[in-house]
């Protein structure tokens, strides 16, 4: 027959093996910390891939009009 020393360790037992209601709100906390810095990132990232497609659409063009004026003026030059 279980004592009640016998159940009190029991529960305490329970307490360190499944996790409780306040485990989960830390991890719910956690994990908000971490979703927010993942978002701020990609957000970084998006505008940064945005600045690079500008600036290669830049260069680019930059770089059909300089062929162009090579071509008028007889210039050989190879951009390769």
């Amino acid at each position: 027959m279980l004592t009640s020393e016998d159940i009190k360790l029991i529960i305490e037992a329970e307490k360190e093996v499944f996790p409780t209601k306040d485990d989960f709100e830390d991890l719910k906390k956690l994990f908000s910390s971490l979703q927010t810095s993942v978002d701020g990132y990609a957000k970084k990232a998006d505008a940064y891939y945005q600045k690079m497609a500008v600036l290669l659409h830049k260069v680019e063009r930059l770089e059909k009009w300089a062929k162009e004026v090579f071509e008028k003026v007889g210039v050989s030059f190879n951009f390769n």
